[in-house]
């Protein structure tokens, strides 16, 4: 076989060949008859140089390729393709369909240069008969060109030229040929060519097409399947099998000639085709792997799928980040942790039913450096509506596929404890809080524009809470609404949002931030992953890293990119610990007394939005945070968590404690199993008062794993939220 192409002279002498023969015939009086490029009638124009027949580069990018998504161990959690293609050698195609895709498709491959003469005067000879362009003739190099072309038209204008009826088209192609011959041995264009074909149902290349067709790699092919997908190139639409009945007809006449080809050809004997005929057509169908709705992990999915498509580390244009993506062939991989994430999926799934119309999610992210190790919900996603399925990503903002979110509640009193340690207060520092509170004027909160937003016609109360002295710490504890009311308008209600900010937080649905008096409160829409980052900042320290789900992608010629976490310094550590301290006794002395604490150092903060619309929990250790969320997707406002069934049990209510403070807790129990614990750093009781670890905490309650309805406040305080008018959902 002939390792290289004839070259330019190789294609001139064939040109000159076909100009006699073509003379002979009375085809034309001196020179090749073709119609001129851009004109409409016959034309008699030189071989050689009216046609220009000189090698022209092709430039080649390269196919769209699979990329392939993995967690933080290496295992496939999803792939994303424009077009489903897996590049192989050509030694991992079977002979036999090497030889199927050649008698078929072009038999002197191996003979002839870029273009074959004798398929060529067949097909020119055809054309002049039928006044135009009828029949093609191209070469394997030729019908590779034309699927570069195709591949790399960046418009419809560029496909339809590159797809035209025309002899400028053929002209063209068959300049691109001749460079390319000149390039690339025979074998390097078989290759390129068979990974570069479109096969139908939705099957890039050689390899793509075998899986998808029969369920085997295309070294394992066997002649009645080489010889299906051989005949398939030809018009893969028309021969479609996942089509229908008529088009697997139409491919089982396909097979049938190419075996009759190959048998003309001393390929294989008449009897090899007679029996290779007689076989079924044998199509699989098999699943093409698929995005996020096929994957074990379709919220993290989904999150990491945005990611690239939104940051600009993959992309400078949102169209060449989805390039990136969907064409590059990449091996991505991401922080996912498999054994954490089973851990959120078990304990969700044990307290809320895939069924049940409010829905949990929760995510957890690393301390330290904002990677995010699970993404979980108690509903599947997809877009079955029977099934009761999940069509955006519960667990994320708007930016990585998710919606709205839910407020979250008295979580975001922590920011206004946050802001008061910032400022110099002590955790037993304090004040008398009344049952009701009112801004003692319009002036007593200002936004962030200087505005005066206060609204001493509003009245928030604790519901259910006494007045009384409270401290740092005793009201984060109880959750006391009229304390916290009163603490953020002391330290200032720009400067609780500015913390707020330094951590992360931001609106679910990407709008800005509301400023009213009753941030503290938690009247923001928020999304898991948010919150759980926000969290975990105060879990290292005060060292604030934006989330991060990517951690290394490999592209298609094995450069390795690696992702480092994008951190920065957002509290005095100091500030941090104070808050870390007051948090932990939510678990001991607060809250989550009912539910108890996971046998480590660990802090948190339930929050129980206005009327039971939404309840959350957020927490962390020093290894890891998770906050989680349960809310009713149809409209948290409308459908409130009164009087509702969950995981088969009723509440009256659901506060923060009785549904996510458990999934928190057996989530972290599962999930840091074989995490060395790592303890708080003590509070500095010489800058904030208190007792450090020389305070005896009051012992826990008696083991209960159960959540508790009342647990909302050690005093009755709750986490009562008073949405402003028109503010919330």
């Amino acid at each position: 076989m002939s390792e290289r192409g004839e070259g330019q002279s190789g294609v001139a002498s064939s040109v000159g060949r076909l100009a006699a023969i073509a003379a002979a015939a009375g085809l034309l009086v001196a020179g090749i008859a073709l119609p001129a490029v851009g004109g409409a009638g016959l034309g008699i124009v030189s071989a050689t140089n009216e046609l220009n027949l000189r090698p022209e580069d092709l430039k080649e990018p390269p196919p769209a390729e699979v990329s392939i998504v993995q967690d933080a161990k290496g295992n496939e959690i999803a792939r994303f393709y424009e077009e489903y293609r897996e590049v192989v050698k050509l030694d991992q195609v079977a002979e036999i369909m090497k030889t199927a895709i050649i008698s078929i498709e072009d038999y002197r491959f191996y003979q002839h240069g870029a273009i074959d003469l004798e398929g060529t005067i067949r097909a020119f000879a055809k054309n002049l008969h039928a006044g135009g362009v009828s029949q093609g003739g191209s070469s394997i190099t030729q019908q590779y060109v034309k699927q570069v072309l195709l591949n790399s038209a960046a418009t419809d204008e560029e496909k339809n030229k590159a797809l035209e009826a025309s002899y400028a088209r053929k002209l063209n192609e068959l300049r691109y040929a001749m460079a390319v011959e000149e390039k690339y041995s025979k074998d390097e264009i078989l290759e390129k060519y068979l990974n570069i074909a479109y096969f139908g149902a939705s099957a890039y290349g050689v390899e793509a097409a075998a899986k998808r067709f029969f369920g085997v790699k295309a070294e394992k092919l066997t002649l009645p399947q080489a010889a299906t997908l051989a005949g398939a190139v030809q018009d893969p639409n028309a021969t479609d099998p996942n089509r229908g009945k008529q088009y697997r007809e139409r491919l089982l006449h396909r097979r049938n000639v190419v075996l009759d080809r190959m048998a003309e050809l001393g390929k294989i004997t008449p009897e090899e085709a007679q029996k290779a005929k007689k076989a079924k057509l044998g199509y699989k169908g098999t699943k093409l792997p698929g995005g996020c709705e096929s994957s074990d992990y379709p919220y993290f999915c989904i999150y990491a799928r945005n990611e690239v498509l939104n940051n600009p580390d993959f992309g400078k244009t949102a169209k060449a980040r989805g390039q990136f993506l969907n064409r590059g062939g990449l091996t991505i991989r991401t922080t996912l942790d498999p054994s954490m994430q089973a851990a959120a999926d078990k304990a969700i799934r044990k307290l809320v039913f895939p069924s049940d119309n409010p829905v949990a999610a929760e995510a957890l992210v690393q301390p330290g450096t904002g990677a995010i190790k699970a993404m979980a919900a108690s509903r599947k996603y997809g877009r079955s509506k029977a099934k009761n399925e999940m069509s955006y990503n519960l667990v994320a903002d708007a930016a990585h596929g998710g919606g709205v979110g839910f407020q979250a509640g008295s979580t975001f009193k922590t920011f206004t404890l946050l802001t008061a340690l910032k400022q110099g207060m002590k955790v037993n520092d304090g004040f008398s809080a009344g049952a009701g509170f009112r801004a003692s004027g319009y002036s007593a909160f200002k936004n962030c524009k200087g505005e005066n937003i206060g609204d001493p016609s509003h009245t928030v109360t604790n519901d259910e809470g006494a007045p009384g002295w409270k401290t740092l710490q005793t009201g984060t504890w109880g959750s006391v609404n009229t304390f916290f009311m009163e603490l953020e308008q002391r330290v200032g209600l720009c400067e609780t949002i500015k913390t707020a900010k330094s951590l992360g937080i931001h609106r679910s649905d990407g709008l800005k931030l509301l400023e009213y008096s009753t941030f503290t409160l938690g009247t923001n829409e928020m999304d898991p992953v948010t919150v759980a980052n926000a969290y975990a900042a105060i879990g290292a320290r005060g060292k604030y890293c934006a989330p991060m789900a990517i951690t290394r992608i490999t592209d298609r010629n094995g450069k390795v990119t690696d992702y480092k976490p994008k951190c920065r310094q957002a509290l005095d550590p100091e500030v941090a610990d104070a808050a870390a301290h007051v948090l932990s006794g939510v678990f001991t002395k607060g809250t989550m007394r009912g539910v108890g604490g996971i046998g480590r150092d660990a802090a948190g903060k339930t929050g129980t939005t206005d009327s039971y619309a939404t309840a959350w929990f957020a927490g962390f250790t020093p290894d890891l945070a998770g906050a989680v969320s349960i809310g009713d997707p149809r409209g948290s406002q409308k459908y409130k968590l009164n009087g509702v069934t969950i995981g088969g049990r009723y509440y009256g209510s659901v506060v923060g404690a009785s549904i996510s403070g458990p999934i928190w807790k057996e989530t972290m129990l599962a999930a840091l199993k074989n995490v060395e614990p790592t303890s708080f750093t003590p509070l500095n009781t010489e800058r904030f008062g208190g007792c450090g670890q020389s305070c005896q905490p009051a012992p826990p309650p008696s083991n209960n794993d159960g959540p508790d309805n009342n647990a909302d406040g050690p005093d009755g305080g709750g986490d009562e939220v008073q949405v402003p008018i028109g503010q919330g959902e």
